[in-house]
């Protein structure tokens, strides 16, 4: 998160319940939309939230969330009756000081409760999504892999690409790939399993202990079988991370725009999707919003 100067939006600017319900309908009934991911900024965050969950689990789809996890203990058991069934925790390190220079928050503990808590909801899988920056974190991998083996999660290592709040991303920073298989080759036996349309690259342990991913989106980029759109909270759907340009879809809903008329606008929007992000190009253009705007 950045130090200061977060832009707040406005509640009167940010999709309803219903508009966000209506969206989703449309997309997985009439577009082949197979999954939905609940994510933010921070969902827990949102008002109610369980409500919103109870709508989406009454479509044919596969729906996870998100989650900083810092309130996730409260909510955990909510979630999960409301028809919640898996779910994402974001965590870049064990240590307590880091985590209070990284999220602004001294809120390890809590976040390590939500994780607990969602194991003992019943969630299968939960994951730990850890973005590692090398002089920051990039000590911690086996920390990481003891704690999910422990745990009986799935932690996920995910190359530190250039959406930081503070824009201090440069190549040198990345943690790659094979270094990080390379450590926990040091300690564990693995193989590697089918990553299919995940943007992991999925290990299981040999012993039977679970498994582990890397998301290796800058030194092994998987642009090519990235099948995935967004639709943030003020309602710009945008068809990648990186992506320079958006279509509103939310003003469209409110001035009487019928089903046919947003399935337009989410195709043209899916045609322009890229071939490539191109980080690390020399005609690479970093979007201006950052990852805690955009929603992991």
């Amino acid at each position: 998160m950045p130090e200061e100067g977060m832009q707040w939006l406005d509640r009167k600017d940010i999709m309803s319940f219903e508009e966000i319900e209506r969206v989703a309908k449309l997309l997985v009934e009439q577009a082949g939309v197979k999954s939905i991911r609940l994510t933010g900024g921070e969902p827990t965050v949102r008002a109610r939230l369980p409500v919103l969950v109870q709508k989406l689990a009454r479509l044919d789809v596969d729906m996870s969330l998100t989650t900083n996890g810092a309130t996730l203990a409260l909510v955990a058991a909510d979630l999960r009756n409301a028809g919640l069934r898996r779910l994402n925790v974001s965590l870049d390190t064990l240590d307590e000081k880091r985590f209070l220079e990284l999220t602004r928050r001294n809120e390890l503990g809590r976040v390590l409760e939500g994780i607990d808590s969602a194991v003992n909801a019943g969630f299968k899988p939960v994951k730990v999504n850890a973005v590692l920056m090398r002089g920051i974190n990039d000590d911690e991998v086996l920390e990481f892999l003891k704690m999910g083996r422990d745990k009986g999660v799935i932690v996920r290592f995910i190359e530190f690409m250039p959406l930081d709040a503070q824009g201090e991303w440069s190549p040198k920073r990345v943690v790659g790939y094979q270094e990080i298989l390379d450590v926990a080759a040091k300690h564990f036996a693995f193989t590697p399993m089918d990553r299919g349309h995940s943007p992991a690259e999925r290990f299981t342990y040999d012993d039977g202990k679970g498994e582990f991913g890397v998301i290796a989106s800058v030194t092994k980029p998987f642009c090519g079988d990235c099948d995935r759109i967004r639709l943030t909270a003020d309602g710009q759907l945008r068809n990648c991370l990186f992506a320079l340009d958006h279509v509103d879809l939310l003003d469209p809903m409110r001035n009487g725009a019928s089903d046919a008329d947003l399935l337009k606008l989410v195709a043209g929007e899916v045609h322009r999707k890229w071939a490539g992000h191109a980080i690390g190009q020399v005609h690479f253009i970093r979007p201006s919003k950052s990852m805690s705007q955009l929603g992991g």
